[in-house]
């Protein structure tokens, strides 16, 4: 981290921002923040509504959704589900993936989302969804010129003395252009697209409607319930449709790290004023892509450094105060040439009240301290299991505190099993995915591969036991006293944690992101072996030797 400059800007006091201030943050002199707590409330309060069970949705959008979905699935139903297996998961993942396409901006969100949720989605989804990343063809500078003058109540031409018609990204719900401010300040702008807010309740609502007729029909909805996915989408997605609360959540992120004393992040400043709905005009920062691996090392950065800068900056807002950023991913995100890490795109912010961010701690020190009903119980007070869950009953049904099983010996088929297995008892119990740990479990994946990038050599186990032992010492009496445990009784244990890797914990100490990808390799090519037989005992069924 730099030394600080005698000329610091004033407001590195109260955010994580860039030393070279455009403007100075004043949080009670931006107009645009009197009315964030009401926008925040009445956009919560919108969400049952938007996702309560229906007859039909109102409206027409309902029939072109239908068909495309429903031409996707009956395409598949009379084709590759037949063939079973990966060929089935990878055709129905592609049919899905073009009709979210043809289908527009919700859609097109939501299959972004999924994109970043592996472990979380099938892996043949998973890979088609990545592929809307870059499917989002940018507007008409026509209807963002409209946009921009409508939102500002002014001549574009009063505003800034330049902006590039070409955006820097075009995303879902906005795309994102350079300008520069007729003040002189260079600036980057957020544009929500036309009518977007408009077509996502809609969308929603036919969502809501649909999902339950998807509950076990397909083999991509069998590790999460379509209608919990549709409510989890609909809080998500609906906090995006604001700006304001956007540039709310990047004065809110930048805080808690002040506040931690973490200044390895870099929060970009929203501009006091030009702050709207649908616009969100703010600091332009510049650093590496986050995968240019070569840009960054020939930089001279040391990569493993900005891999434990992400895990402990993230997790570290989480447990103390309740907030961090909730959609990390390459594109989020750059590296600076000073080696601080800045984030980009708000939009997506966890947010956990004080009863949710104790049980988060719970769940993260249980887990630190191998103990599985506290974690359990902390699953049940996030609100992942059900307030009146048997604990005991849930942890003798699903075997959770027997040796661990190494997926690598496992055949295809026991592999499935195995996944079946736990699969069902947690739908048994009626377990399910809050947004605040979809968001954390989604993260995580992505700093996994961050490691795969950046740190590929780095020891698993030992930088797990580092960051335990940071967060032990450095918050360790705060931690201790928010959950009511006895600092001298918090032993730390990560026997689960190595077991969570699928390995035995007293015979394997030490586990590089090369070897987890070898081991994954080895799965993956079982499964593929597995449907390769699975196809030709079927063909020779089907054509017996005379």
């Amino acid at each position: 981290m730099p030394a600080a400059r005698a000329s610091a800007p004033a407001d590195l006091a109260i955010g994580s921002f860039s030393d070279d201030a455009p403007w100075v943050v004043d949080p009670s002199a931006m107009p645009w923040r009197k009315t964030v707590d009401s926008v925040r409330w009445v956009t919560r309060r919108q969400i049952p509504d938007l996702i309560r069970p229906r007859k039909l949705p109102s409206g027409t959008r309902v029939f072109r959704v239908v068909w495309n979905l429903g031409a996707a699935v009956g395409l598949w139903a009379i084709g590759a589900r037949r063939r079973g297996g990966h060929d089935s998961r990878a055709d129905i993942s592609r049919r899905i993936r073009i009709a979210a396409e043809h289908l527009g901006p919700t859609y097109i969100k939501l299959a972004q989302i999924i994109s970043s949720g592996e472990g979380l989605f099938p892996e043949e989804l998973v890979a088609e969804c990545q592929k809307c990343r870059d499917q989002v063809p940018p507007e008409q500078w026509a209807d963002v010129r409209e946009v921009l003058e409508s939102e500002l109540g002014r001549p574009l031409d009063d505003v800034f003395s330049w902006i590039d018609r070409e955006p820097i990204a075009a995303a879902s719900i906005a795309q994102v252009h350079a300008a520069r401010l007729a003040t002189g300040e260079d600036v980057v702008v957020k544009v929500q697209r036309p009518s977007v807010a408009r077509l996502v309740h809609a969308d929603i609502k036919v969502m809501a409607w649909l999902a339950p007729f998807l509950v076990g029909r397909i083999p991509i909805s069998a590790l999460a319930n379509p209608p919990a996915l549709v409510e989890l989408f609909a809080e998500t997605i609906s906090e995006e449709l604001d700006f304001r609360l956007e540039a709310q959540n990047m004065l809110d992120i930048a805080k808690s790290f002040a506040d931690l004393g973490q200044r390895d992040f870099v929060i970009p400043r929203p501009h006091p004023e030009l702050v709207t709905p649908r616009v969100l005009v703010m600091e332009r920062l510049d650093g590496f892509a986050f995968y240019d691996v070569a840009g960054i090392k020939d930089a001279g950065v040391d990569t493993e450094a900005v891999v434990r800068t992400g895990m402990i900056g993230f997790m570290e807002g989480a447990m103390i105060h309740g907030i961090f950023h909730g959609d990390l991913h390459g594109g989020n995100l750059f590296v600076m040439a000073d080696g601080r890490v800045a984030l980009l795109d708000f939009g997506i912010t966890g947010r956990m009240d004080e009863g949710k961010r104790l049980a988060f701690l719970r769940m993260l020190v249980g887990a630190s301290m191998n103990d599985i009903p506290s974690q359990l119980a902390a699953f049940r007070d996030l609100g992942a299991l059900p307030p009146d869950v048997d604990i005991g009953a849930m942890i003798r049904d699903l075997n959770l505190e027997g040796p661990p099983i190494d997926p690598t010996t496992l055949s295809q088929e026991e592999m499935l099993a195995e996944i079946q297995k736990v699969v069902k008892g947690l739908l048994g119990y009626g377990a399910k995915l809050p947004k605040e740990l979809m968001l954390f479990i989604k993260n995580m994946v992505f700093l996994d591969g961050a490691i795969a990038s950046l740190a590929p050599d780095l020891d698993l186990f030992a930088e797990i036991a580092n960051i335990s032992m940071y967060f032990a010492t450095t918050h360790g009496e705060r931690i201790s006293a928010d959950i009511g445990l006895d600092p001298d009784a918090w032993d730390m244990d990560l026997t689960g944690v190595r077991a969570s890797f699928g390995v035995d914990p007293d015979e394997v100490t030490s586990l590089t992101y090369r070897d987890l990808q070898d081991r994954r390799e080895t799965i993956r090519s079982r499964f593929r072996d597995g449907d390769a037989g699975r196809r030709r005992r079927r063909r020779r069924g089907a054509h017996p030797k005379s």
